[in-house]
């Protein structure tokens, strides 16, 4: 899959978001290392606090297909403005991906998307081995 088609998909999943009290509907494209996708979309809650990212929904979905390995994420809001995943979502994509993973955010059709990787995104993350 190519980036257009990856944030392509993101864009898709958009239309399945609930978000009844912020209306920003958010998608996200997680690409596995053998060219598998997994979509997410966020899901908001009465309470903010229990509302799903769509890079969440995402990664659970691929994880829950038994992948760990990653190589892309494509994130775009419907206001295609470069919507960036947050720190919540940056530490999530951490405990599965390599501070290379490229993330591909949206900013609309006439506009090259911006490219970061997670670990410029999320320096000197929490990591496994500082629990130890």
């Amino acid at each position: 899959m190519n980036e257009t088609e990856l944030l392509e998909a993101a864009r898709d999943v958009q239309s399945d978001a609930h978000v009844p009290y912020s209306e920003y509907r958010v998608g996200a494209a997680l690409e596995t290392a053998d060219g598998e996708v997994f979509v997410g979309c966020n899901l908001e809650n009465a309470n903010y606090s229990n509302s799903l990212h769509a890079e969440e929904v995402a990664v659970a979905e691929a994880v829950k297909n038994g992948h760990r390995d990653f190589a892309r994420l494509a994130v775009s809001s419907g206001r295609r403005d470069g919507v960036t995943p947050c720190g919540m979502c940056r530490q999530t994509l951490a405990e599965f991906c390599d501070d290379d993973l490229l993330v591909i955010c949206d900013e609309g059709e006439d506009e090259d998307p911006m490219e970061y990787t997670l670990g410029g995104l999320l320096p000197n993350t929490i990591t496994e081995e500082m629990l130890e």
